[in-house]
């Protein structure tokens, strides 16, 4: 984390005590550090920092009357800030802020906040990518070195991150949706296209995130979204199969009927059922006339019609309980899904 602070330290030192000006206090050029004494302070969890001369040493050193020394300075540092995400994106981080000692022990030097306004934030502070709370922590704490016990001031920052990768996809949990009857038009186009946004987002993720040995939230987010998706091109999948058995059934009664008559023209069959006729005999074998064809012909219409209802009412049974199924069972995960990151683990974050 980067931050840029004015970092303003007072101490009292009698000798720098002077009554020969009537001044309260006198501004000194910040070259004389060098030849006082002032706390070595430094940042224990810095990784990087800069100080700033545009256009001049950005540096205050102002002596009061009774000694009393205020060291300003203009700082860029970059700290350390370990966060666990395991709640990601429900998690609430912590950056700390450690100010310590570098050669004194409690015995030479103890660093204490003031009493009224130690940290001031400027106002309407913002970051692009995660969101400032309220309350801040000061605090102190006790450093064990094997040359003996350092005081450590504290200031931890509360922040959490902006789920921003969500507005690259709408609909990431279009994995619940109206799933329409199969009597209307019903594209597959919009589960894949959602298949493919949840795949690319989680892509990104990897990418945007540090790779962890864990767990996170939004991967467990990720991972059901997609599994809903995919059983939802399944059932597609499914129903518009076992729908087009019905068609294929069909297309079959009509083939066979039609053999059948090309095959009666074929051997000259000629059937009158006007009148009352013997059966005909071809070969010495007893030839089915057109009268019993119509006698059969309702039973095979009757199991054709059965079958067609038994395939229709096969898909439409399927793709009702999908309908309710899946936003059932997406609402159920929901529901444990936010109330175990919202409310459960929600108070969870990392101090370091």
């Amino acid at each position: 984390m980067t931050v840029n602070i004015f970092l303003r330290q007072k101490w009292n030192d009698p000798r720098l005590a002077y009554s020969e000006y009537p001044d309260p206090s006198l501004d000194l050029d910040p070259s004389m550090l060098d030849s006082i004494w002032k706390p070595d302070l430094f940042f224990a969890n810095e990784k990087g920092a800069n100080f700033h001369d545009v256009t001049t040493d950005n540096k205050l050193l102002r002596i009061s009357k009774d000694g009393t020394v205020l060291y300003s300075i203009r700082l860029t540092l970059i700290l350390s800030c370990p966060m666990d995400l395991k709640n990601f994106p429900m998690d609430v981080q912590t950056c700390t802020m450690q100010l310590e000692s570098f050669g004194y022990t409690m015995n030479d030097l103890i660093f204490e906040w003031l009493d009224e306004g130690p940290v001031q934030v400027a106002e309407g502070l913002t970051l692009p990518q995660f969101i400032m709370r309220e309350e801040k922590e000061l605090g102190y704490c006790t450093k064990h070195y094997n040359t003996g016990q350092n005081t450590v001031d504290i200031y931890n920052i509360f922040f959490h991150s902006l789920p921003t990768y969500l507005d690259n996809c709408p609909t990431h949990s279009g994995a619940i949706q109206l799933y329409i009857p199969l009597s209307l038009v019903m594209l597959p186009g919009g589960e894949v296209n959602r298949a493919v946004c949840i795949i690319s987002s989680t892509k990104e993720l990897m990418f945007v995130l540090e790779q962890v040995s864990y767990v996170k939230a939004i991967d467990i987010w990720m991972a059901v979204c997609l599994l809903f998706v995919f059983a939802a091109l399944l059932e597609y999948a499914g129903v518009n199969f076992v729908s087009r058995q019905q068609k294929e059934f069909l297309r079959l009664k009509r083939r066979q009927k039609r053999n059948l008559k090309e095959e009666e023209l074929r051997e000259g069959r000629f059937h009158f059922s006007g009148y009352s006729m013997a059966p005909c005999i071809k070969d010495g074998t007893v030839v089915k006339s057109a009268t019993a064809n119509a006698i059969q012909q309702p039973s095979a219409l009757r199991d054709a019609e059965h079958n067609r209802k038994k395939f229709v009412d096969r898909a439409k049974r399927i793709d009702t309980i999908s309908r309710a199924a899946f936003p059932l069972a997406f609402l159920i995960f929901n529901i444990f899904y936010w109330i175990t990151y919202k409310i459960i683990r929600h108070g969870t974050t990392t101090k370091v």
